[in-house]
């Protein structure tokens, strides 16, 4: 079948893609898993080669955090508009660009030669990954029919639970190994095959598709948005290694102000029956603001712990990466388990409760390897970590099951895109500030050379955070339900 003919799926009416070739769905979904594990993989390899690449390039802790922060910051700013972007010019073509673009970046990631230029390609690489992934979301309901859908989207629960699990490993024994040479630069390397081998998939088998009625871009919206997330996440990176002088207290100050800024621009965008990057109307709804809150709780307190975990076992026990990798694995089998145990029944059938349910996990989970820090000190080993990791993993796949189902539930059709685009730029800001905030809580204390207060002091954080995510998940509803015609 000829690639125009595929295309044809983008709009017709379901019935026509039930009449595609059954294998050649499935090519396209697996076109589009590719891209998606070449995000997830980068989202987390740095966190393992963070100290690697210090040594390598020889610059402060901050690049280690920026490493991180850069990527996801640039994520956040750019999914808030990147599926836009494919209802005005094409999701194939979208789709094209971003998992490009993401391999030219990767490359310019494993040669650079100075820290700024890494950082900066990381920043590119979490633009164009943020054109890719809304892209493959909206193919995948067009091409798959109603009945299979579910099967389609449950193929990134493992997938993901692979990379999850993989990704550190890999990362860590391609540092270790050092490959011709290579050294940290492996990491980003094995994007250039797997890029290549997305694109040409994506060339032969994703059909183009566009909304009948494409959404108007909302530029200043972007600007205004971009502006403010980095003046909130560059003094929380840098404040600790300058010294805190005042104008980075007055950054944050404008960071303030310049969301408010952002609100009203979209409140009058709304009005004007214009666009806006953000439907305003979204937050009268007690579950979608309430949502926004726990997510960026929850997330801050995820991925901040992902990278001082990696920090104290290199940097605080002189673990090598390979070694690191292996000693996360515990959290990661964790959260599978609790995906699988969860499944989609448990997790629409308990709602709140279940997420409710895995915060407590969570925090049980932290408080046990405070526990283990203080019992063991210095001399611990990742057998004596295996509990307390297990146990974190565990409560927080529980947690994830249902969220994004439950936050989304009350939302109506109209508003599902925006709302979607929102809740996941959320989720990216969240983790850009826990690297920011997390990591800069780790390294104040690590610089007396005390890895174990360091690593201590963290928990404390992150348990307050996974505690207010507690209190702002009551604001949800108890479960995911359909919305009602004209509720609000």
């Amino acid at each position: 079948m000829s690639q125009a003919t595929v295309g044809e799926a983008d709009t017709a009416p379901p019935a026509v893609a039930e009449s595609q070739p059954y294998r050649w769905r499935w090519l396209a979904l697996a076109v589009i898993l590719a891209a998606e594990v070449m995000d997830l993989l980068d989202a987390l390899v740095t966190n393992l080669a963070g100290p690697a690449i210090r040594a390598d390039l020889g610059s402060s802790a901050s690049l280690i955090q920026w490493l991180g922060a850069g990527y996801t910051l640039a994520m956040a700013i750019g999914l808030i508009t990147g599926g836009r972007l494919g209802d005005l010019y094409g999701r194939r073509r979208v789709f094209l660009i971003g998992v490009l673009g993401f391999t030219v970046a990767s490359a310019l990631c494993a040669v650079s030669v100075a820290p700024g230029m890494l950082v900066a390609s990381r920043v590119v690489q979490g633009l164009f990954g943020a054109l890719l992934l809304p892209q493959g979301l909206g193919i995948i309901k067009e091409v798959f029919p109603p009945r299979e859908l579910a099967a389609a989207f449950g193929a990134f629960g493992p997938v993901m639970g692979i990379s999850s699990v993989g990704g550190p490993i890999l990362a860590g024994w391609l540092v270790d190994a050092d490959v011709w040479g290579t050294g940290w630069r492996a990491i980003f390397l094995i994007n250039l095959p797997l890029g290549l081998l997305a694109a040409l998939g994506a060339l032969r088998f994703l059909p183009e598709s566009r909304p009948a009625h494409g959404s108007r871009l909302d530029l200043p919206g972007v600007g205004l948005v971009a502006l403010g997330a980095v003046l909130l996440v560059y003094p929380l990176v840098q404040g600790r290694e300058q010294g805190w002088p005042g104008w980075m207290y007055g950054m944050l100050v404008a960071a303030v102000a310049v969301f408010a800024v952002f609100a009203r621009h979209e409140v009058r965008r709304h009005r004007a029956g214009r666009d806006p990057l953000v439907v305003p109307t979204l937050f009268r709804r007690r579950a979608f603001t309430g949502g926004l809150v726990a997510g960026l709780a929850f997330f801050t307190a995820l991925t901040g712990f992902s990278l001082v975990f990696s920090l104290y076992l290199q940097l605080g026990l002189g673990y090598s990466p390979l070694k690191a990798g292996l000693a996360g694995v515990p959290q990661a089998l964790g959260m599978v388990a609790a995906f699988v145990i969860a499944g989609v029944g448990l997790a629409q059938r308990l709602g709140r409760t279940l997420i409710h349910a895995g915060l407590v996990v969570v925090l049980a989970g932290v408080g046990g390897m405070l526990l283990t820090l203080r019992l063991a000190g210095p001399e611990v080993t990742p057998w004596q970590l295996v509990p307390a990791l297990l146990v974190v993993g565990f409560g927080m796949g529980l947690v994830m099951a249902p969220f994004f189902d439950i936050v989304l539930s009350g939302v109506e059709p109209a508003g599902t895109g925006s709302a979607s685009g929102t809740l996941t730029a959320v989720q990216q800001l969240g983790g850009a500030l826990g690297v920011a905030v997390l990591g800069t809580v780790f390294f104040t204390h690590f610089s007396d050379g005390a890895a174990g207060s360091a690593v201590r002091a963290t928990l404390w954080l992150e348990a307050a955070l996974l505690a207010g995510t507690v209190v702002a998940a009551f604001l949800l509803p108890r479960r995911a339900r359909e919305p009602q015609p004209g509720q609000h």
